[in-house]
């Protein structure tokens, strides 16, 4: 039976545009320097929040510069650079947005990993595969509103987040992509601030805390809570009542189960306040999350959280730095912000002066090879003397006797003699004083030179 054959190549569902997922910001987040493991891992705590336009699996080597990611990231369309390394006083994250800046330059106060927010919460929960791929929803608190009295690196730092993550269409978000929630948040009184990841949950309302067990189920209907053994247990109950209505504690009625007033304390004690109350608009992922239902949003902290100061604003990028914008601890007067101003014009007049230089050599370099190939091409086609094709050939020296026979080609039969000399040479020559040390010595290695002789068909020897 023959092979089947796949025909079928297109994707099912509907995919995004090319023209959208264009425009949508991708990062990367990396580490350069030595740095600690702690480092090492908050790098890739940050790649989790940044999914899934994030290189998740970008592996950096102790080679690598900062100036190797700048050089690559335009060509993957990467529109931020989001670098951690470790200084003398503190940790630092420097915030690029390429390609042309500016670069935003913060201090890591306090930092806390995931495992540090999972080992510190009793009921934490684990960001799922599903979860981290949908883009996180950006929640910007605490800032002061832009005017006249707000001061203007607050603004461009509130834009620098803004750009980090997708802009929020609230007619076009599908519910079921709202997963997590990214809060940045300023802290007036300090001067700092915070990061922190949450993801969102949502839970039945109007219910006591045994009921919601019962209709969402203690492991989140998850297949990891259910390996744990995290499900709900009732093999020692002898029905669902028993576990439903039996009252634990003061409060509870005739035959030990709850009375309306124990279950409206059950219900107080474990539900949200009545602004957390919403109505879904759409389906929901989990267990019986209809649209029209009443559900009590929850947000869960499941890290990484940061505490950062900004230090320093500057134009451009690392390596092709202009002014400083703004800075923490550095002041200067406006004779120095201008004379400042000054020598960074002078140093880009200066690079730009160097590339329209090399620009030009390398069109003189261009232009003269062009010329070298045209010149050995035009050679080859005429065929004059000392080409390869040997189309012309050179004319022959008059031998001692001339005649025509100095232009007929050599007799193939002819040998090259290797020092010896013929027996008419000796008749000729032999007994002469005017005869040479060289053409005396057999061991003389000579060569031949110039065209045959006509009377004795010989070839003259010199020594080589």
């Amino acid at each position: 039976m023959p092979r089947r054959r796949k025909n079928r190549t297109h994707l099912k569902g509907a995919q995004p545009s090319a023209s959208s997922s264009d425009n949508l910001p991708k990062s990367f987040v990396i580490k350069h320097g030595q740095v600690g493991t702690s480092l090492t891992q908050l790098t890739r705590d940050i790649r989790k929040v940044m999914e899934p336009n994030t290189a998740t699996r970008l592996k950096e080597r102790s080679r690598n510069k900062l100036r190797d990611f700048l050089t690559m990231a335009p060509a993957l369309r990467v529109t931020h650079l989001l670098a951690f390394t470790l200084t003398d006083i503190a940790p630092s994250m420097r915030i690029v947005r390429l390609s042309d800046g500016p670069t935003l330059s913060f201090r890591v106060e306090r930092y806390s990993l995931v495992k540090d927010i999972i080992a510190s919460s009793r009921h934490a929960k684990h960001l799922s595969p599903i979860e981290s791929m949908s883009t996180p929803l950006l929640v910007l608190a605490s800032f002061p509103p832009p005017g006249p009295t707000t001061p203007p690196h607050l603004s461009l730092v509130m834009k620098t987040f803004q750009t980090l993550f997708p802009p929020l269409a609230p007619r076009k978000l599908a519910l079921s992509s709202a997963r997590r929630v990214v809060l940045v948040a300023y802290n007036a009184d300090r001067g700092t601030i915070d990061w922190r990841h949450f993801r969102i949950a949502v839970k039945p309302y109007g219910v006591s805390r045994r009921v919601r067990r019962v209709l969402q189920g203690t492991g989140t209907g998850s297949a990891a809570a259910a390996a744990s053994g995290t499900v709900l247990d009732l093999g020692n109950e002898r029905d669902v009542a028993d576990y439903v209505l039996r009252a634990h504690g003061e409060g509870a009625g005739a035959g030990g189960y709850e009375s309306a007033a124990s279950e409206m304390s059950s219900v107080a004690e474990g539900e949200e306040d009545a602004e957390d109350v919403v109505s879904l608009a759409e389906d929901y992922v989990g267990r019986n999350n209809r649209k029209g239902q009443k559900r009590a949003v929850r947000l869960d902290e499941i890290g990484p959280r940061m505490e950062i100061r900004l230090v320093k604003i500057t134009e451009g990028v690392p390596g092709r730095e202009g002014a400083v914008i703004y800075h923490e601890f550095v002041k200067k007067t406006k004779a120095a912000v201008a004379v400042q101003k000054a020598s960074h014009a002078a140093k880009e007049e200066l690079r730009r002066a160097r590339r329209e230089e090399q620009e030009r050599n390398v069109q003189r370099k261009k232009a003269a090879l062009a010329g070298k190939t045209k010149a050995g091409d035009a050679v080859d086609a005429t065929g004059e003397e000392g080409t390869v094709d040997g189309s012309s050939i050179a004319p022959s020296e008059e031998g001692d006797g001339g005649g025509d026979d100095d232009d007929a080609p050599w007799d193939g039969d002819e040998d090259m003699s290797e020092g010896e000399v013929s027996g008419d040479d000796d008749a000729g020559s032999g007994g002469s004083e005017g005869s040479s040390e060289e053409d005396q010595d057999p061991t003389i290695n000579r060569r031949e030179e110039g065209p045959k002789s006509k009377g004795n068909k010989r070839r003259r020897l010199i020594a080589y």
